[in-house]
């Protein structure tokens, strides 16, 4: 299609967190060209293509502009093109074309937004605040867990079986859920459904705040117009009827991009204005002074884009931090004294007959091995991630030791194996291992072993960070990340991703003379808007990059340990874990404390290799006997298993939970939320007094009627204080001519049930719980409450 170049077209521009957005319409307001793309921080670079995309299809037609969107402000200021708040746009079309609709849900890559609108179409603006749960950037982060492509989450969820809880309100949060899921053999589709129904929650929990969400809705936004399944979410939280109580949008994702485009209507402009043509730009404003007036052909836009430079703002010489590295010398000297930090070694053609044990890291992200002699030394190492199956990573990890042993023609004498991280449990149960240990004491074991005298140790993984005090040789204090995952290694791999690069080169440029951008401290997901920010003010990828490499060891030390006086550290202090493999994270440590630390050359291992040196340690504890009979051939570790779905009645919540059972008869049970009868831990069969049921029996096992007919029906609920107050209530009411009802017992349906009438977002569970008790009385029809 050619447009007609006399006549002016409606243009919008939508830059949001992740997504460049560009419609242009006719007089008529109907969309004759439309594009929605992912910029990868390369904002500008995404705009101009999509101009010679429109250049192309539709000429050198003139169009009236206007930007809108969240980065889209660094647009409007670098070229003079006037600039509309989002939500404002969106209001502004809803009204003209959805009349109908009181409720507006929208979702982006970093935001999430509900609009309320009244009767008279006055909005109620609602967004989202220090958290970024329910957003496309969330959504993404839980895809590259499962390793699978967007639109296969999306199919994927299509052919679940069940929802399971997964935390919304934080990525590390929900990673940790999922990885345990992973771990316990639930499938992707489950996992990805489950992903959709935490994000539709998150959302109406976080905004509505209780607001009522009144008919008709409209969905909005790239993940609820390209994952059928989150929009099914939405419909199945919100118990909607999507015939009688959706407005179905054929531009869902391009509504802001559409409202700022038909800002200006023929009929609110100045004929006169409406009728020029001009050569370059007409800037002007239009009749009710709202929006500037800004027409321009295709091409000069593309012109002006080309040949201007962004402004970079200022201030921005007041966000730089020291360089890592002045020169590359220096840079040199640096690798040199870190290449000496090594863990001994021993050839694998020279173990033929020595004892070996076994230390394996199922981590959350990765599956570390390591293989040792009796003196502690290593004979073979694995590193590898987990691509969402625990068990196929140990399998390809022994796989590849037993590729050395036959290449050197030695069967080795593994007599002793232990497992540590998140999958301890069930790589134990699928292998038949030994021992397990918690991965904060196999690092302990690993840095002591390295260096008897280290003070502090620092593990960085790909989810979580340990920091472990040590005075005297022993333990005094372990910390761990619990919000915020923005000081761990998942938090630069997710940025060198969207700036297309890899970790390691990703991490290159950071040790280059370079000004690194202070980033802050900030959740992943946000944290991408400081870098968009960072852009804007002319940073460079390697200035991002050594930002990033500061405000994880920021993150570590300031937010999570709380740092005020680095000598509490001591002298001695340990780098660990996967993330201080990148050099540029290690500097960054070493700057912001001001003296040296040590990095072992096994960094990324020492959690199996602590797990190792515990093998080692048990064996020579434990008789001869009954560590030789716990040899381990790594040359047969072939794990099958069958499952059985089993349903626990230890109490109200009925967990659904499935039994693994290995070839190797051992069992591993998976679904359960806690360990009362299905416990992958202790043998024992012996339960103790259950004195909660006990409890609920002497506080709720009571005459709740009159013996006359009741005056009124009084509903208590069953949560907070009234536990302890209900036998008086109950007494004192009955006595009093009243039937007492007590709402239901807790359950994640009832808190769900009245999460959407939540004030506040930072009140406790409990509180909140409190909530959907309310609503369930009221559903009782009990007179009072």
């Amino acid at each position: 299609m050619v447009g007609d170049c006399k006549q002016i077209y409606f243009s919008g521009i939508d830059v949001g967190s992740t997504t460049v957005k560009v419609v242009i319409c006719d007089s008529s307001g109907k969309p004759v060209f439309s594009r929605y793309r992912r910029h990868n921080v390369m904002i500008l670079e995404t705009v101009l293509s999509i101009l010679e995309e429109a250049h192309d299809q539709m000429g050198d037609i003139q169009l009236d502009l206007a930007v809108t969107g969240s980065a889209g402000m660094g647009i409007a200021e670098s070229f003079g093109i006037p600039f509309v708040q989002e939500v404002v746009a969106s209001a502004k079309l809803i009204k003209k074309i959805y009349p109908e609709v009181r409720t507006l849900i929208e979702i982006g890559g970093e935001d999430s937004k509900i609009v309320f609108f009244d009767d008279h179409f006055r909005p109620d603006i609602r967004m989202n605040g220090s958290c970024a749960g329910g957003t496309g950037a969330f959504i993404d982060q839980m895809a590259v867990l499962l390793d699978v492509s967007l639109p296969d989450f999306d199919r994927l969820a299509r052919n679940s079986t069940s929802i399971h809880p997964i935390a919304s309100r934080c990525g590390v949060f929900a990673k940790t859920d999922i990885q345990a899921l992973l771990s316990n053999k639930v499938s992707k589709e489950d996992i990805a459904a489950s992903v959709f129904h935490a994000v539709a929650f998150q959302v109406i929990t976080t905004l509505a705040r209780g607001h009522e969400i009144r008919k008709q809705i409209l969905f909005a936004g790239g993940p609820l117009k390209f994952f059928p399944q989150l929009q099914k979410a939405f419909i199945n939280v919100l118990e909607l009827n999507r015939e009688e109580d959706l407005v179905i949008s054929d531009y869902s994702e391009f509504i802001p991009a559409m409202g700022v485009a038909l800002n200006h209507s023929p009929v609110n402009r100045d004929s006169a204005l409406f009728n020029q043509r001009a050569e370059g730009v007409v800037s002007a404003t239009n009749k009710k002074g709202a929006v500037p007036i800004y027409e321009i052909t295709i091409q000069k836009l593309i012109q002006l884009m080309e040949k201007g430079e962004p402004r970079v703002l200022q201030g921005s010489e007041s966000n730089r931090l020291s360089p890592l590295f002045s020169n590359l010398s220096e840079f040199e000297a640096w690798e040199k004294r870190h290449a000496q930090q090594i863990v001994k070694k021993i050839d694998i053609s020279k173990i033929d007959g020595k004892l070996c044990f076994l230390g394996v890291d199922s981590g959350s992200t990765t599956t570390k091995l390591v293989l040792i002699d009796s003196d502690g030394k290593i004979v073979l190492t694995h590193y590898a991630p987990n691509n969402g199956d625990s068990i196929q990573a140990v399998r390809e990890g022994l796989s590849k030791f037993q590729e050395e042993f036959q290449r050197v023609r030695i069967t080795p004498r593994i007599v002793r194996t232990t497992a540590t991280g998140y999958g301890e449990a069930l790589i134990r149960a699928a292998f038949d291992l030994d021992d397990g240990v918690v991965e904060t004491m196999a690092h302990l074991r690993a840095a002591r072993y390295f260096d008897k005298d280290v003070s502090f140790i620092l593990d960085i993984g790909g989810q979580d960070m340990k920091a472990i005090y040590i005075n005297d040789g022993a333990v005094s204090d372990i910390q761990v990340n619990e919000a915020c995952s923005s000081g761990c290694g998942s938090f630069i791999e997710t940025f060198a991703h969207s700036l297309g690069y890899d970790v390691s080169e990703f991490a290159g440029l950071a040790c280059q003379k370079n000004a690194p951008f202070d980033l802050g401290t900030r959740c992943t997901v946000f944290m991408n808007s400081r870098v968009k920010q960072a852009l804007r003010e002319g940073a460079t990828v390697s200035d991002i990059s050594a930002g990033l490499a500061y405000s994880v060891i920021k993150n570590s030390l300031y937010k999570v340990l709380k740092l005020k006086d680095s000598d509490t550290l001591g002298k001695k202090i340990v780098a660990q874990g996967g993330t201080f493999r990148n050099p540029a994270v290690l500097r960054a440590f070493e700057v912001l404390l001001g003296r040296e630390v040590i990095r072992p050359d096994i960094s990324e291992l020492m959690g199996a290799y602590g797990a190792a040196l515990t093998a080692r340690r048990n064996y020579q504890t434990d008789s001869v006997e009954v560590a030789q009979f716990s040899e381990f051939n790594p040359f047969n570790q072939e794990v099958t298993f069958s499952t059985k779905t089993l349903h626990c009645k230890g109490c109200e919540n009925r967990c659904g939970v499935k039994r693994l059972t290995f070839n190797n008869g051992k069992s591993y049970f998976t679904g359960n939320r806690c360990e009362r009868y299905f416990s992958n831990g202790s043998s024992s069969k012996k339960h103790g007094e259950n004195l909660i049921a006990a409890k609920f029996k002497l506080l709720f096992d009571r005459k709740t009627e009159p013996d006359r007919p009741p005056i009124l029906t009084l509903g208590i609920p069953r949560a907070l204080n009234m536990y302890e107050n209900f036998p008086f209530w109950c007494t004192f009411l009955v006595e009093c001519g009243f039937k007492v009802v007590l709402s239901d017992t807790s359950s994640t349906g009832l808190f769900e049930k009245g999460s959407g009438t939540v004030m506040s977002d930072n009140i406790c569970f409990p509180a909140k719980l409190a909530h959907g008790h309310i609503i369930n009385l009221i559903e009782k029809g009990v007179d009072r409450i």
